[in-house]
């Protein structure tokens, strides 16, 4: 099954452009529903790919 991931609400594609100008990358869990997002900034390539595993792995966030 292919799910496509559901676009975020305008207000947070506006606040995650803005924390881009600063600098910040935002990543959020491909899984429909599910709200969980990381932003980071200045991080090691590797704490980066710690941050996006936990942000793209749905099994690892809370039932809301």
């Amino acid at each position: 099954m292919n799910q496509t991931p559901a676009s975020p609400p305008l207000s947070e594609r506006i606040s995650d452009a803005a924390a881009l100008l600063t600098g910040k990358r935002t990543v959020r869990c491909p899984h429909a529903g599910c709200k969980v997002s990381v932003r980071y900034r200045h991080v090691t390539p590797d704490e980066a790919k710690r941050l996006i595993d936990v942000a793209t792995d749905h099994t690892r966030h809370p039932e809301t």
